[in-house]
Formats: C-alpha cells, structure tokens, sequence
C-alpha cells in the first residue's frame, strides 16, 4: 500500500464542516506550476488554522507557524510515533530517532548530534568544497547543464556517502528508494521501497558492528544507549533514518534555491559584492524554499487551533507554512537576505530538530560560494517548462541552466 493508494474517508462528526478542505498533500493543487504556492492555498482560503482533510486516510493540517512549532515540540499531545500518512502506511515503519518519544528519544538523538555536531562540519568542508568545484569544473566548458541530474542529484550525495562510507555507485537505487518513501508514483509503493532500504543497511550493520570504523554509521552502532549495547533492530532503524534524510533533503533544496537565484541577478549580485552576508542569505533561503512536510499522532483527544482532535487520529506540520505565515514574517513570499528574526521550522523544532542542519547549512553556503564565483551570470535555459512535486517533500523535477562561458565574477 502507498499513500496514492489512500482512498478518501468520510468526515467524522467531531470535524466541523467548515474545517474540511479538499488538500492532498501528495498532489497539491496546481503544484506543477508552484510547489510552495500549492501549499500557501491553505493559508489563503480565510479559513480555520487547523484544517481537515479526507485524503490519505484523513487527517489534520496546522497552517501557521505558531501552530506547526506545537505539532513539532509537543510531543506529549503529538506523538512521532507515525510520522506518516496515511497512518496505516506510516505506523509500518520504523526510524530512529524521529519516531521515538523524550525520553527514550535523547540517547539515540545524542548519537547523531555528536557525531554531526558543528566540529565533524569543519574537518568535512574541505571536501564539501572539493566537490561542489570538482561538479562545477566539470560542466562549465559547456555553458549549461540540467542542475537537479548533473549538481544537485551528486552534491550532497557524494559528501553523504563518504561520510557514511557507502558505494559511491549505490547512489541510483538508494535514491529510488528514497523517493518511493517520500513522493507518491515513483515506480515502487512506499512499504516495498522502506522494506528496500532496511534491507540494504542490513548487511553494512552486521559488517561494522563491533568494529572501530570511523564512518558515521559505525559511530553511532557501536556506542551504547543507557549502559547497554545497541540492538541490530535499532542500528537498523538509525541506519534507514540516516539514509532517508542524506538522500533527499538537500537535493532537493538546493534546485529551490538555484532556481530562485537563476531567475534573480540582482541577488546574485548581492552576494558577490557582500560576501559577509552568505550565513543570512542561506537561512533566508532555507525559510524561503522550505520542502518538508512531517506528520504526527493525537495521543489524547485535545483542543487545538479551534478544533477537536481525537485520539490516535493524524496530524501534519508542513514546515512551508511556518516559513510563510505573513503574522510572524513580513512579505514572506519575498527574499530579504538581511532580514532580521525570521521565523521558520525548515529543520523542524524542538526535540527533533534535525541533527543535519549544521552540515545542510555548509553545504548550501559552499555551493553558492563556489558557483557564483565562477558562473555570476546564468538563468533558466529559455523555453523550459519548470514543474513540481511534493510529498513527505517538495522537489524540482529538473532544472536546465544556461550561461555564456568564459565569464569572470
């Protein structure tokens, strides 16, 4: 079963009429032409911040920023133990740490934030730079290239894979995968696809348990979590984690964040005339162009936004909305790369914020350091049809770019 396979539900009497919306968060309206656009008729309608939905299974949509940090941070309302619609696909899997509650949550969430604290980023931008212009090098003769297949899709992915000492060559089936658990019609239903990953880390646990690797992998395996040893199951599920949020994430951000800079020289200009401005451009960029959606379970049956929400039903937090909630940002639809206090939940909130975000961050800063100092003037290859698609994530599904070459920044 997936989560295209989802049939619509009735609208429980509990659920007011005037909170039910006709949203699927696998095929938004119109995303084609606007993923993030898609997103914003939520916020748009005039309606409730907490709305309901009959696709997927049914369930909750917060539509402000307010209200998406409390799905996020609340964990004694909102369970992460399915992250996932439609629940009967999303309680079948099994991540760790992102679905596991405080307080069984901080140890293994310790294991992560050690071993991708802010330190482990600086020793590892060396490489990230030598990669961003190794790919940079390589198509710059040409003056084009077709972003999402020759940057985007090899980027992170190369510093990932080295950091987690994988195949370099795995990368194709890995992110098939991936995709099949966070899009909807990628060729493979998402139990299939999550069953595929599980499968595939089994073999590289059993290989470097026990061992003194230095990967990230056989970091995390081989420490303990409250004095005791951690278990196959559980470096199964911190092994699949890994391997969803290294492949997909960033990927798709960063066609986002290109597309946008292709189609705004003034801002490219920016950068390079006010190099010290590049941490704030990127976060603003990562408010701007956030992608994840993530769900959570009702552990009680609660008031919340204005609606009743029962027990054991779902609820999404789509970090978009937070980002572009006009009541905590000014002109969020607009980039400000000096904008002051801007409110976003791109690497989630709370207890779960993600423990990649340091490591996010330098990637994204380094590709456009590198990019814009040898390509300054480019745009979208005219003629191109830029379309979209979301999901757990939102993506570009390509992104042709042109330039004149032999420029100079």
């Amino acid at each position: 079963m997936s989560a295209g396979e989802s049939i619509r539900v009735e609208r429980p009497d509990h659920v007011a009429s005037e909170r039910m919306v006709e949203f699927d968060m696998y095929n938004p309206p119109d995303v084609e032409k606007g993923f993030h656009e898609s997103w914003l008729t939520l916020q748009r309608t005039g309606g409730p911040e907490v709305v309901w939905t009959p696709f997927n299974g049914g369930h909750w949509i917060a539509t402000r920023a307010e209200l998406v940090q409390q799905v996020f941070s609340d964990y004694k309302r909102f369970s992460s133990r399915v992250i996932l619609v439609p629940k009967a696909v999303g309680e079948l899997m099994d991540t760790i740490p992102v679905q596991v509650d405080p307080p069984r949550h901080r140890p293994y969430r310790k294991l992560l934030n050690e071993n991708l604290a802010p330190a482990v980023v600086r020793d590892l931008e060396g490489k990230i730079r030598e990669t961003a212009i190794e790919l940079i090098e390589s198509f710059i003769e040409q003056g084009s290239c077709e972003f999402t297949k020759e940057f985007a899709e090899i980027y992170p992915i190369r510093i990932f894979l080295a950091l987690v000492d994988l195949p370099a060559q795995d990368f194709g089936k890995l992110k098939s995968w991936v995709d099949a658990v966070i899009h909807v019609g990628e060729g493979m239903d998402q139990m299939a696809a999550f069953a595929a990953l599980q499968e595939y880390i089994s073999p590289y646990v059993d290989q470097r348990t026990g061992r003194d690797g230095t990967d990230l992998i056989s970091r995390m395996i081989n420490q303990t979590v409250e004095g005791r040893q951690i278990t196959h199951d559980e470096a199964i599920a911190l092994g699949v984690q890994v391997l969803i949020a290294g492949v997909d994430t960033v990927l798709n951000f960063v066609s986002f964040a290109m597309l946008f800079m292709a189609n705004n020289p003034d801002y490219r200009r920016q950068l390079l005339e006010e190099p010290e401005i590049i941490h704030g451009a990127v976060d603003e960029l990562l408010r701007r162009f956030a992608i994840v959606t993530m769900a959570r379970e009702v552990r009680e049956d609660i008031e919340f936004g204005g609606a009743l929400l029962k027990k054991g039903e779902m609820i999404i937090a789509p970090s978009m909305l937070a980002g572009l909630d006009e009541t905590v940002n000014a002109c969020p639809m607009d980039v400000d790369f000096k904008r002051t206090g801007a409110v976003h939940a791109t690497f989630g909130f709370g207890q779960h914020h993600c423990p990649g975000s340091h490591l996010a961050r330098k990637e994204v800063q380094v590709m456009l350091e590198e990019w814009l100092t040898r390509i300054p003037e480019f745009s979208v290859a005219p003629g191109a049809d830029i379309t979209f698609r979301s999901g757990q994530g939102g993506s570009v599904n390509a992104l042709p770019l042109t330039w004149p070459v032999g420029q100079e920044a």
